[in-house]
């Protein structure tokens, strides 16, 4: 006797049914067409890495959440954890065939064995955006600006974009002598909306003197607006230089944009990786700011280092893309999107199968989806399978109407029927929702 397996997936995988993906692909086809605007071209790299490529500058907690194993040949391998490290390798291995400043986007399924919790999974697609070749505040401004835009091409509400400099953090850590320490302070720094001002403060004097635990949070907790908030923190770095002017610059390129009302300088933002350099990027959701960043990254001048001698300075960031459904979910924000067609052709008569293929082969020649329903079955359980399937219309043709050269449309939220339609008249109230002639309400 066979054993029937249990379907069952992974804690923290999913399955999506089809307007959960469907909706997830109308993100993805949004952003992808903000990419390209900006000059962004796509790529991608295989899911499979060599374990030492993805450990060599991930650090601390991300480490122990990789998925790694002996492959069939023996290899040390892992999946990889994010985008930006394969990029760097990618980088590393094909910079004699791409030109520089290189700018990409990819959008791509990435795993973590981290504690699953709302809107953070396991396995989740991110969609990161980079320029690389180049260190100049254009290059964070135009990340900035495209987190901007592109949050605001999928109708996402009121948005915050966060952004700090590690290089004006470290600069303070070296004026106060614990330089040596900046990647542990770093990752509790980073703690700090989790785990609060008090944990933070405990946290840090484990580290260090209570006097330099003091300043630094003080210097993450500067108040006022943004000019405010660069000011005291230049001061408690030990002055100008070129990376708070660098800051200065892309704010003041903000203004320029009119995008300054969504971006806030915030010291306390400082990404627990390893391998930013300089400015960094979180952005949240005004409205649901507990859900965490939906759009992170900052700038890595040093990730490719470890692949290859030449300097290749990157910056970039990636919007999460499960995290922002979720948030969107949430807020009541996420467009409706259905996987259904715009229309279900009824199988009046099997002997017009292929008149009716033909109908839909024009019905999507002039931009309306359709389908046809395969086999000849009773009329009301087609109907119910448009209906089910999530399809708005569907398309009646019998004898007569093919030798009539028409069809019959109804409506199926209403049942509202539309007699003896051309092919465009039909198209026509598909697109517009409208009713034209010969109209009649089924009782």
């Amino acid at each position: 006797m066979n054993t029937i397996i249990q379907p069952r997936v992974l804690k923290g995988f999913r399955d999506f049914l089809p307007n959960a993906e469907a909706a997830r692909k109308s993100i993805i086809s949004t952003l992808e067409h903000d990419f390209r605007l900006h000059g962004f071209a796509p790529i991608d790299t295989p899911m499979l890495e060599y374990t030492e490529v993805l450990l060599g500058k991930g650090g601390g907690d991300t480490d122990k959440q990789i998925y790694r194993f002996e492959d069939n040949g023996g290899r040390d391998v892992a999946l990889r954890f994010d985008l930006t490290v394969p990029f760097a390798r990618y980088m590393a291995a094909h910079r004699a065939e791409l030109y520089l400043p290189f700018k990409r986007y990819h959008i791509a399924k990435v795993f973590r064995g981290e504690n699953t919790q709302r809107g953070r999974y396991r396995e989740f697609m991110q969609c990161d955006f980079d320029i690389v070749g180049t260190d100049c505040a254009s290059a964070d401004f135009e990340i900035l600006l495209l987190i901007v835009r592109s949050l605001e091409s999928l109708q996402v509400p009121a948005i915050d974009v966060h952004i700090a400099h590690r290089g004006i953090f470290n600069r303070l850590l070296n004026r106060l002598g614990i330089q040596e320490h900046s990647a542990e302070v770093l990752r509790r720094v980073d703690k700090l909306k989790k785990i609060g001002r008090d944990q933070t403060h405990a946290l840090l004097v484990e580290l260090m003197p209570a006097q330099a635990a003091d300043e630094i949070m003080s210097y993450i907790h500067a108040e006022g607006g943004n000019a405010a908030v660069l000011e005291r923190i230049t001061e408690l770095a030990g002055g100008p230089d070129e990376n708070t002017e660098r800051l200065s610059q892309v704010l003041r390129f903000a203004e320029e944009l009119g995008i300054q009302d969504s971006v806030v300088l915030d010291p306390s933002i400082t990404r627990g990786l390893d391998y930013y350099t300089g400015i960094v990027y979180e952005s949240f959701l005004r409205d649901l700011p507990e859900i965490g960043s939906v759009c992170s990254g900052g700038r890595y001048n040093d990730l490719a280092s470890i692949y290859t001698k030449e300097h290749i300075p990157g910056v970039g960031a990636s919007i999460g893309l499960d995290r922002l459904i979720a948030g969107l979910e949430e807020l009541g924000a996420l467009k409706d999107t259905t996987a259904a067609p715009d229309v279900v052709i009824i199988c009046q008569d099997e002997s017009l199968l292929g008149h009716y293929h033909n109908l839909a082969d024009q019905f999507r020649a002039a931009g309306v989806s359709a389908e046809v329903y395969p086999e000849s079955r009773k009329i009301p359980a087609q109907f119910a399978f448009a209906e089910k399937k999530g399809s708005p219309y569907v398309a009646i043709c019998g004898l007569s109407e093919h030798e009539a050269g028409v069809l019959n449309l109804r409506r199926i939220s209403d049942r509202t029927n539309f007699d003896g339609l051309s092919l465009e008249a039909a198209c026509e109230i598909i697109r517009s929702a409208a009713p034209t002639t010969q109209v009649h309400t089924k009782e």
